[in-house]
């Protein structure tokens, strides 16, 4: 089995920086993406971040759509605790239709807790109202109008019996380009999720974190697959997107320092970032062998030691390798996106990924079949 390459960003920036210029560069970076030939680049969101300077993944990605050729869009995620599940479906099928199928939605419930309290849903349970606004989203797409979405136990009621007309074509809602809907993502965090097995039920597809250590990824393999069994389906490995942190040069040497050991690397600025936030909200079991919130802070050396594969192309070949062998095999190997703190070591990262490290990567994938 082959893998595809993919893009994933945050995105995270220095917050001193313009968000003019960063989101260019975010622009920059997918356009480049799409010319080297990656399959798809999901964006996240936030609302209340200095350092994620993106607060609509799909406004974002709307300004790329006509800027690229071939690359399918991901939200990466849509927050759906941040808004009423009636503007999702409709965004996201009108979304679908500019880009002509090159749409995914991801989504998630929202995590950052400061999003939360600017929205006033600080004390609310966004993981219930995640499951009952896709729950609605699905029904609005399944459905033709006039609509009667009453859920049992959902909060989310949606009704046009009272306006609809087919005259005037008022009380519809948009139905996506891609049918019956676009590819549905959600990115998967926590060692042995039960998240990932509801996924598999609803064949919605996983995406694994960047930031989970290399052996917690098999947990979401393992769970995914449960879920498309108690669907009486069998699971496709090739459904599966494992995000790493990479970093590849011609000068190994110059790739481990960019991406491990320099003051300003970018790379250590994303996990001492990542990690200050998963720690004060008592997430940052991640970050450890046995999943369990530690007692003392996990130092940044080794957390960047153990998820910055940086190197030269034959290493990054080997570790890309090893990792398919630990993990029984993914379909696809997301690339995750920082800062552009040295361009040309950046530009050259990606390029190396798409023209050298994936093609020897599936020759050798190729041959032990």
């Amino acid at each position: 089995m082959s893998i595809k390459l993919g893009y994933f960003t945050m995105p995270v920036h220095p917050p001193h920086r313009n968000p003019t210029a960063t989101l260019r560069e975010d622009r920059e970076i997918i356009i480049l993406a799409d010319q080297l030939g990656f399959h798809d680049a999901f964006v996240g969101e936030h609302l209340s971040d200095r350092i994620e300077n993106i607060t609509n993944s799909m406004l974002f990605l709307a300004t790329l759509i006509h800027s690229t050729k071939t690359i399918r869009l991901g939200s990466g995620t849509t927050n759906l605790s941040h808004m009423h599940p009636v503007l999702v479906a409709a965004h996201a099928a009108m979304f679908d239709h500019l880009a002509e199928g090159r749409f995914i939605l991801g989504i998630s419930p929202g995590a950052l807790a400061s999003d939360a309290e600017v929205l006033g849903i600080l004390g609310q349970d966004r993981n219930q109202m995640f499951a009952e606004s896709i729950d609605v989203i699905l029904q609005i797409w399944e459905r033709d109008p006039p609509y009667e979405i009453d859920l049992p136990g959902n909060r989310f009621k949606v009704t046009s019996k009272t306006t609809f007309d087919t005259l005037t074509a008022t009380g519809m809602l948009y139905k996506p380009y891609q049918q019956p809907r676009p590819e549905i993502v959600g990115t998967v965090v926590a060692p042995h999720s039960k998240g990932v097995i509801a996924m598999g039920e609803r064949d919605f597809h996983p995406l694994s974190a960047n930031f989970l250590y290399d052996h917690w990824l098999a947990s979401h393999w393992n769970n995914y697959a449960l879920g498309k069994t108690n669907a009486g389906k069998t699971a496709d490995r090739a459904d599966w997107r494992v995000a790493r942190t990479l970093m590849v040069n011609d000068d190994g040497k110059l790739a481990k320092r960019y991406g491990q050991s320099d003051g300003n690397s970018p790379y250590r600025f994303y996990y001492r970032n990542l990690y200050t936030k998963l720690r004060r909200a008592r997430r940052d079991g991640v970050f450890t062998d046995s999943g369990t919130q530690p007692v003392d802070a996990v130092p940044l050396d080794e957390i960047v030691d153990r998820l910055v594969l940086a190197g030269g192309v034959s290493e990054v070949v080997d570790r890309v390798l090893m990792l398919h062998e630990l993990t029984g095999g993914f379909g696809e190997l997301v690339y995750a996106g920082l800062d552009w703190t040295e361009p040309e070591l950046a530009r050259r990262s990606m390029e190396l990924m798409a023209t050298a490290v994936i093609p020897e990567v599936n020759r050798a994938l190729a041959r032990s079949a």
